[in-house]
């Protein structure tokens, strides 16, 4: 019944004007209890329905993150602990102490140190919604030793590069320079050129901090420097790594093929040529063909040139691998300075995220290579898992090493390495008229056998 009509009935059954204000009054103050009542019922019921929802997505996205957070850290561990396998590899395996693995070494430093000190705050800055988490004056040092990490890694494959082809092209010259104090110049003038390149952001980062920041996100804002540091310090040293290194496969076929015409017309009666000295022709012939030598030495040739072809084609491996990885990111990166604000930035944004991890997961994959193609590196680290950090040796060896020999005598009174000698020496004599004839056969087997060593390698 509405208050109106309530009101009506009242007056016609003859109650007094102040009981009938007393009455509205009263039922007018029961209806606002109820409605009030309610819309608070229904008030409260939203706002748990709307809370349960928040917290089912923030449940769910909390999760999401959690797994991303695991996923990086086991990539961290993966690099981090692999590189350091590497490290000592090469620190305490006599086999691998050369200078080609010396930059692969330097290499697996650079790969580590990107794993401790960029990887866990660029996770770190994941978590976080891409907000930066730490003081702004770290932001600047951390985008420094990412870019520098990340171009003393092409630095280094770049180096290696030229160092191989310079060993192919002119090996006499490279084996006199090529000491490991030379190596160890080379790596220093590696990174030297790094700090270099990426020193411009520190400087302009703890200036300016409008350089590196964009909406509460660390990262370089400076287009210029984007662009011409993208050139410098991934794409001009890209090119210059892929031509040396099939100017050097071209290098070793060629090396291979004058090897095969050297065992073919090489003639009977003479193994050498002389020409003048200091001419050009000598010393091209010379470097040419000092890897290819007559006699005994051409086994040995042709085993060196299919090790350098081992070696050629793990670094291809790794080259290859670094390409694919690092090329989207630098791509997209100056594709997104060219086109601008055309440019949809969220997307740019998210393909950056994405293909910036891509390229750290390069840091990882060395170490693998190097265990899958190179059984001197997977027996080591083999060992070092076990926590043994030497060489393990055979019985044989063993024996051979920690016993000396008893000096045995036969029964005329003489040392048997004294009188096995005199053997030797009579026999000699009374077979001499036969040595040209079996020396000859024995020359001709040879020369066979290194023809068909070579047909096979090629």
């Amino acid at each position: 019944m509405s208050l109106n009509g309530t009101t009506a009935e009242l007056r016609s059954s003859g109650v007094s004007p102040e009981i009938l204000k007393d009455k509205s009054a009263e039922h007018w103050l029961m209806e606002q209890k109820v409605s009030l009542g309610n819309a608070v019922l229904n008030n409260s019921m939203d706002f748990n329905c709307s809370e349960d929802r928040n917290r089912s997505v923030d449940s769910t996205f909390n999760g999401q993150k959690n797994w991303v957070a695991l996923l990086i850290s086991l990539v961290i561990i993966i690099t981090v602990t692999g590189n350091i396998l590497v490290i000592m590899a090469v620190s305490l395996e006599r086999k691998l102490q050369n200078a080609t693995n010396y930059f692969l070494r330097s290499l697996a430093i650079t790969d580590m140190l990107l794993g401790i000190l960029v990887m866990p705050v660029a996770m770190l800055t994941i978590l976080y919604g891409y907000t930066w988490p730490l003081p702004q004056a770290l932001c600047p040092i951390w985008i420094y030793l990412d870019v520098l990490f990340s171009t003393a890694s092409i630095m280094h494959l770049c180096t290696i590069s030229l160092d191989r082809y310079i060993a192919i092209r002119n090996p006499i010259h490279h084996s006199r320079s090529n000491s490991l104090t030379r190596a160890r110049v080379k790596i220093t003038a590696a990174w030297t050129i790094s700090v270099v390149i990426s020193m411009p952001v520190p400087v302009l980062g703890l200036h300016d901090h409008s350089k590196v920041f964009r909406n509460e996100s660390c990262q370089l804002t400076d287009n210029n420097f984007v662009l011409i540091g993208s050139f410098v310090a991934f794409f001009i040293p890209l090119i210059i790594m892929v031509v040396t290194y099939f100017l050097t496969i071209r290098a070793l076929q060629s090396e291979a093929t004058l090897c095969l015409d050297q065992l073919v017309v090489r003639p009977k009666w003479s193994s050498t040529i002389l020409l003048p000295r200091g001419s050009l022709s000598s010393e091209r012939l010379f470097s040419r063909s000092s890897i290819c030598r007559d006699g005994a030495s051409s086994r040995r040739s042709m085993q060196s040139l299919s090790n350098e072809q081992k070696a050629s084609k793990v670094l291809g491996v790794v080259f290859l691998l670094f390409v694919i990885m690092w090329c989207p990111f630098f791509v997209t990166n100056v594709i997104a300075v060219v086109c601008g604000s055309a440019c949809d930035e969220d997307l740019v944004g998210g393909l950056m995220n994405v293909f910036v991890w891509v390229g750290y997961l390069s840091s990882a994959v060395n170490p693998f290579i190097y265990t899958l193609f190179n059984k001197t590196y997977r027996a080591a680290f083999a060992r070092y898992m076990r926590c043994r950090y030497h060489e393990e040796r055979r019985p044989l060896q063993m024996i051979l090493v920690n016993t000396i020999p008893p000096l045995a005598y036969s029964s005329s009174g003489l040392p048997l390495k004294v009188e096995n000698s005199l053997r030797k020496r009579a026999e000699g004599s009374r077979s001499g008229s036969f040595s040209n004839t079996d020396r000859s056969n024995s020359r001709n087997t040879q020369n066979k056998q290194e023809r068909d060593e070579v047909v096979s390698y090629l």
